[in-house]
């Protein structure tokens, strides 16, 4: 796997750069790009949101895929 690597850089000129896709990650001084997800990572990802909706079955919230971490105000069915 190779990745991308540019001239180190302060955290507040990284800040300022356009977002990319995949994203970038700062570490170090350095921009990387970060790895898109493999299969495997994917699917236990999907059981992951599985499992947390239906803890919150009856609840007002639902963790959607585009965002694993973020919330979604839902009004539950």
């Amino acid at each position: 796997m190779s990745v991308a690597k540019s001239a180190s850089l302060t955290l507040e000129e990284f800040l300022k750069l356009p977002e990319t896709k995949p994203a970038s990650l700062y570490i170090d001084g350095e921009i990387i790009l970060k790895p898109m997800p493999k299969t495997r990572h994917s699917r236990l990802q999907a059981k992951l949101i599985d499992g947390i909706n239906d803890v919150l079955d009856g609840v007002d919230l639902k963790l959607t895929v585009e965002q694993l971490f973020g919330w979604l105000k839902m009004k539950a069915e």
